[in-house]
This record gives structure tokens, C-alpha cells and sequence, in this order.
């Protein structure tokens, strides 16, 4: 048994696959929750005894012998948790211009339906769905090796932006709005977000797609599990307000601002500038507080939870994509007009073999301005001006999505919303981002956060070191939890753990 002790901030998915990795490796791990609920955007809630998702809505590269699977049985989660497969004809489907475009599951299959409404591109679909596969196979930690096979194209399209590509590829217009119809799953920008991040998404969902049935918490809960199982601990209603130094490194963290708790390190899966905030040393040099800080960070999000009244939506197994302006670009901006410009609508997914939907969400962006002006307050004591912002904004989504759907405002029985206020307070995200620091092409590496700290001794996990989403955040993992193992040693445990 390994005499270090390692301190995780927050149990979101990065800190919680964390503390199973160094537990398994014979760390002593404590986890620290500041909320009464584990799991970060993991989370799921309950309202009149309907379940709502919060964040990790569905997840891709699970079925057998794929990459999330194999990181699954290495956390050992895999055989605690049920999946759902979408639709392999088309686990998305693309609304635009009036007609319904699907993404089907594998290489042919995805060519092949799109070029049924575009027999024109088949050969550039081809291409492009041949540098999807390249970029992403030439990441080591996306594809599971213990090298990365191509550098060189690698960092080439982590500094060209995805429109750019995509244009090059692909010479129907309509088409190359297609493809990027699935962009609110990384909040991409034109011009701005690397085409690497829409390959990553895209291979990883095109293997295969599924929900968690009965939640993603499921999954979170299950992490605790197995740290318990191997003699650590997950504690909720433990905030971190400092992180103690000496001259030197870390040596404990300061809970619920009485406590301390000793360690050898901490890990913290907050967000990069929350982490600063609890950080006084000298270690952390004014310059690299400013890098982060100033850094730009993704759009939030506006979310009408929807439960429908029973046995009158048929469970729908795809995610749906409708867009209102032809096109999935810039739907960040807009203005009291314009919005939304478009929207995500999803079914939860209650149990096998669903036949009807008893609860859904609607996602659209939001600009923290929008909210700005409740910023002081907090979740249920914001005022009424602030709900009766919340019910204008439901009815204006719900009016967009029947244009889509009508008829589906007569089958929901009740709704509730959240904002990006929602979001910041539930997981320290800085301004209510989705999905934290936004890449950038034209910032490089400087728009990107390092798994290390100043401090010796001080790591970070979560969606802003590499990616977000399941599998992001699990190589962002594999990165923090290779300074206490070695990549090869991680690699060859999951090698092992497939066998």
C-alpha cells in the first residue's frame, strides 16, 4: 500500500476517474464534493418524480473492444452500468432547410446515407470521413496508443479551423453545413475552434452512440464504488476554500475554511481559475494568473426540461438538431429577435427497450450577459423578474420546437429551465460555460491549460485539460494520472483490463 495521499477537488467525471486510477495503484485517495450531489455535469435531478440529465447526455466508442469501453472495464464501471444504443441509421439528425439529414453509425454506413441526398459528394464524403479518421487515430491518447503515430498531423489541425477544412472537402454548401450540424456538442466557432476537436467528436460518436439508461449519475456512483472498493473515500458537502503551501509545494487543503487535510498531492478537477482562486503562494507567478484568467471560454447554455404526460411521445432515438437560420455557425450570436437560432432536443432514456419518452431536454445557447444582471444571486432566491425571464425564454424554445415537432407542446405535462447562472453554480464553471476554455486556432497552445500547476505537487484534471465530454475528460486523466504511473504503465493496465 502506497503511504501518499492524494486530495481530489471536486467529483466531477475527471476527478472521480482519478481517484479510481490512484486507488487502484495503491494511493490513499479522499475525493472532496463542496455539494450535497457527486458527479459535476455527470449529475441527473428529480422533479414530481421525473428524472432529468444534466450534462452527459449520451456517449459514443462504447460498444465491445472501442476506446471508451476499454476505459470503462479499466475503471471497472462497465458491467455496473446499462446502456442504450441510438439508432445506427442515425444516432444525429441534421434539421436544415426543410429536410432531415441522419448520421449513421460507421464509415459506409455514414457515407452512404448522406449520399443519398448528396450522390454528388460521395467521393469528397469519402475524403473527409478519411481525415476524420486519420486526425483522430493520430492522437495516441484518443486512439489508445502508447505513441502517437502522427505528430505532424497531429498539430496540423489543432491550428486549422474546422470551416477552413471542411471548405477545402467539401464543395456543396448546404453539405458542409451538414457535417458541422452536431457543433453544440463543443460549442465550435467559425474560424476559431481546430478542426481536430470536430474529428475527436466525430470519430468518437460515428463508432457507435448510446445513453446511459437511468442516468449518467449512474456512472458517477458507480466511480465511488470502486474508489471505496480499494480503500478510498468520496466525501459531498466538503468545500475546498484553500489550497496550504509552503515556499515549496502543497502541503494540505483547507475545507469548509476550519479543516485541513493533509497531502502529498492535489488533483483538482475545478475549473482552472477556481483552482488559482484558492491558491496564495508565490509559486504561482502573475503572469500565468493572467493566462488563465484572461482566457476565453465556451457559450453557455439554456435548458428547458421537459416531462411529458404519459404514453404520448414516442421515445425518440436520435438526437435532433434543428436550425431556424440554414446554417449551424454563429448561433452564439444573436439578439432578442434572432434566438434561438437553434436548438439540441433529447429524450432520457428510463429503461431498455423504451417505447415512450416520460421526460426530454431542449438545449440552446445563452450568453452569460443575457444573465448577468442576477449574477449576485443564488440558485432559488434570484426574484421573480428572473423567472418570469426563464418561462419568456421556455415558451420562445418550445414555439421552435414545435415548428419541428407540432403538436408536442399539447403532450408536456410540466417543464423547468436552467441558465447559465444554473450551470456556474452547480459546477464553478466560469460564466456558465458548456464546456469550459474555448480552443482557439489562432491562439495555439496558450489557449490551452496544462495538467501542471506552478506547484510541484499541484495537478489538474477535467474537461479543461484536454477535451471535454466522456472520453475528453478521460484522456485528460490518463495525461494528470501519468505523472504518478507513466503512460505506458496506464496503457498496459487497460491492455490488461480487455483481456
Amino acid at each position: 500500500m502506497c503511504s501518499k495521499r492524494v486530495v481530489i477537488i471536486g467529483s466531477g467525471l475527471g476527478g472521480l476517474s482519478c481517484g479510481v486510477v490512484l486507488a487502484k495503484n495503491g494511493y490513499q485517495v479522499t475525493v472532496l464534493e463542496q455539494g450535497t450531489q457527486l458527479g459535476g455535469c455527470l449529475q441527473c435531478f428529480m422533479r414530481r418524480g421525473a428524472k432529468f440529465e444534466t450534462g452527459m447526455h449520451f456517449i459514443g466508442s462504447a460498444a465491445q473492444g472501442q476506446t471508451l469501453d476499454r476505459l470503462m472495464r479499466y475503471l471497472e464501471i462497465r458491467d455496473e452500468i446499462t446502456l442504450s444504443q441510438l439508432d445506427p441509421n442515425g444516432y444525429d439528425i441534421i434539421a436544415l432547410e426543410g429536410e432531415r439529414f441522419p448520421f449513421a453509425n460507421g464509415r459506409d454506413a455514414f457515407i452512404d446515407r448522406l449520399a443519398q441526398f448528396f450522390p454528388q459528394q460521395r467521393d469528397n464524403l469519402a475524403r473527409y470521413f478519411s481525415l476524420v479518421e486519420e486526425v483522430a487515430n493520430a492522437s495516441s491518447l484518443h486512439s489508445l496508443k502508447s505513441a502517437e503515430s502522427d505528430a505532424v498531423l497531429n498539430t496540423e489541425y489543432q491550428l486549422r479551423p474546422i470551416d477552413e477544412v471542411i471548405d477545402e472537402i467539401i464543395t456543396d454548401p448546404l453539405l458542409a453545413r451538414v457535417l458541422v450540424g452536431n457543433l453544440p456538442l463543443y460549442a465550435a466557432e467559425k474560424h476559431k475552434t481546430p478542426f481536430s476537436t470536430h474529428a475527436f467528436i466525430m470519430d468518437f460518436y460515428n463508432q457507435s452512440a448510446y445513453r446511459i439508461t437511468g442516468g449518467s449519475d449512474n456512472a458517477a456512483f458507480a466511480l465511488k464504488r470502486v474508489i471505496e472498493r480499494y480503500g478510498g473515500q468520496v466525501l459531498t458537502g466538503h468545500k475546498v476554500t484553500r489550497i496550504v503551501c509552503d515556499d515549496t509545494h502543497a502541503t494540505a487543503v483547507e475545507v469548509n475554511g476550519e479543516r485541513l487535510i493533509d497531502a502529498d498531492y492535489v488533483i483538482s478537477d475545478a475549473h482552472p481559475m477556481r483552482t488559482l482562486e484558492l491558491i496564495d503562494s508565490k509559486l504561482i507567478r502573475p503572469a500565468f494568473r493572467q493566462r488563465i484568467n484572461g482566457m476565453a471560454q465556451t457559450v453557455g447554455g439554456f435548458s428547458v426540461y421537459l416531462e411529458f404526460k404519459p404514453g404520448t411521445v414516442p421515445y425518440m432515438n436520435s438526437n435532433y438538431y434543428g436550425y431556424n437560420y440554414g446554417t449551424p455557425w454563429d448561433c452564439e450570436k444573436y439578439d432578442e429577435l434572432t434566438w434561438p437560432k437553434g436548438f439540441l432536443y433529447m429524450h432520457f432514456c428510463d429503461m431498455p427497450q423504451q417505447q415512450f419518452a416520460h421526460t426530454g431536454v431542449i438545449l440552446s445557447y445563452m450568453q452569460m450577459s443575457d444573465v448577468e444582471r442576477w449574477a449576485g444571486t443564488t440558485v432559488g432566491r434570484r426574484g421573480d423578474d428572473y423567472e418570469a425571464f426563464k418561462r419568456q425564454k421556455a415558451e420562445v424554445l418550445l414555439d421552435s420546437l414545435e415548428k419541428h415537432f407540432p403538436g408536442l407542446r399539447d403532450s408536456v405535462k410540466h417543464y423547468y429551465t436552467s441558465t447559465p447562472l444554473t450551470y456556474r453554480d452547480y459546477t464553478g464553471t466560469q460564466d456558465g460555460s458548456m464546456y469550459g476554455v474555448a480552443k482557439d486556432v489562432e491562439l495555439g497552445a496558450v489557449a490551452r491549460v496544462p495538467h501542471r500547476t506552478r506547484i510541484p505537487n499541484v495537478l489538474q484534471t477535467g474537461q479543461n485539460i484536454n477535451s471535454h465530454g466522456m472520453l475528453g475528460v478521460l484522456v485528460g486523466t490518463i495525461v494528470t494520472c501519468s505523472e504518478f504511473l507513466t503512460a505506458s504503465r496506464i496503457y498496459n493496465q487497460i491492455v490488461e483490463a480487455s483481456q
